[in-house]
């Protein structure tokens, strides 16, 4: 039976749904009459919003970003594999490994000290200079290297905070039925960790897959610097318009499922 608070919040959620509704509502159309109405309208309409270039270019660009998929498909789970061992040499306790969880502190803080930008430049253009010989000099290779070593540094942190998320006591219950320290955290603290940090690392691949787009730099052609190509050809920006669209495409309903996954993981903890 429906109680009288249950049908009073039932009717705050429905007025302040209306509520919400119409304002957005209105911020749109006002949008939607006075953008027009600016003086430089005609020429960035023009520039930025020309459908013809946009036909001409759109399957283009998708083609371009079948590129940006696989370098992320081949990074995400390097990524993953080397943030995990980075993250669990942290946690470190042994004494004589001690030279090895430093190493582990050393690598997370030069690789998430430094843009990735920079990272790129400097392995994707320093190591090829080396003067290998194919394939080992290829930008695609160095370039996913970069980004390897940025996001593992920072998936490593994540997971790490994940560890120490767990309380002690879960540590000391495993080795008390006799788990050795090994098995105590394959078994009880990893298993907890990894689920409590899925969504942060979704949106740090979320993040990944749109700086992709900067191993351009190095040569790649993929769907950023095949905006550039079109542009240059047609000069005219729609072609970047249209690549923004489809990481939007890919990246929105990612980072509406990394929300979905932490309201979740909130509505368990509350």
């Amino acid at each position: 039976m429906t109680t009288r608070r249950q049908i009073y919040e039932a009717r705050q959620r429905r007025r302040a749904n209306l509520i919400a509704a119409g304002s957005t509502a209105a911020v749109v159309i006002a949008l939607y009459v006075l953008i027009p109405l600016a003086p430089g309208w005609a020429a960035v309409k023009r520039v930025f919003f020309n459908a013809e270039v946009f036909a001409k270019t759109f399957p283009g660009l998708l083609n371009a970003f079948l590129l940006d998929i696989a370098i992320f498909l081949w990074c995400a789970p390097l990524i993953a594999a080397l943030g995990l061992a980075v993250a669990i040499a942290r946690d470190l306790r042994n004494p004589a490994l001690t030279p090895l969880r430093l190493a582990a502190v050393a690598f997370t803080d030069i690789f998430r000290g430094l843009p990735v930008i920079l990272v790129i430049y400097l392995i994707g253009f320093g190591i090829p200079g080396l003067g290998l010989p194919r394939p080992w000099n290829s930008p695609y290779l160095w370039g996913s290297l970069a980004l390897i070593l940025v996001y593992s540094a920072y998936v490593a942190e994540v997971l790490r905070s994940g560890i120490e998320s767990i309380h002690a006591s879960q540590r000391s219950a495993a080795l008390s039925l006799g788990l050795s320290p090994s098995d105590s955290m394959r078994f009880v603290i990893l298993p907890q960790a990894i689920r409590r940090v899925v969504p942060a690392n979704m949106n740090l691949f979320i993040a990944l897959q749109k700086d992709v787009a900067l191993l351009s730099f190095i040569g790649p052609v993929e769907i950023f610097r095949q905006a550039g190509v079109y542009k240059s050809l047609m000069a005219n920006f729609t072609p970047y318009v249209g690549a923004a669209l489809i990481f939007l495409a890919l990246t929105i309903p990612a980072t509406r499922y990394a929300d979905h996954l932490m309201a979740r993981q909130n509505r368990r903890t509350a």
